[in-house]
């Protein structure tokens, strides 16, 4: 994976490589973005992403979890 590709585009790939992978996951998995963004703005990411239709945000009620998803 290339730093120097757009934040969505990491993450789509990190859920590419972790399907089922959660929001820590995903952020864990990007260390060196985190120097220069904010774990909220990966979340405000993946909620554009999913906005977009790019990847599913699911959410488990009783293990109190969100897992991201592609299409």
């Amino acid at each position: 994976m290339q730093s120097e590709l757009p934040i969505g585009d990491r993450i789509l790939e990190v859920v590419r490589t972790n399907p089922d992978c959660s929001l820590d996951e995903v952020v864990q998995q990007l260390p060196d973005l985190l120097c220069d963004l904010l774990w909220s703005d990966v979340f405000t990411a993946v909620d554009r992403l999913n906005r977009l239709g790019r990847l599913r945000l699911i959410q488990d009620i009783s293990l109190r979890a969100t897992s991201i998803h592609l299409p």
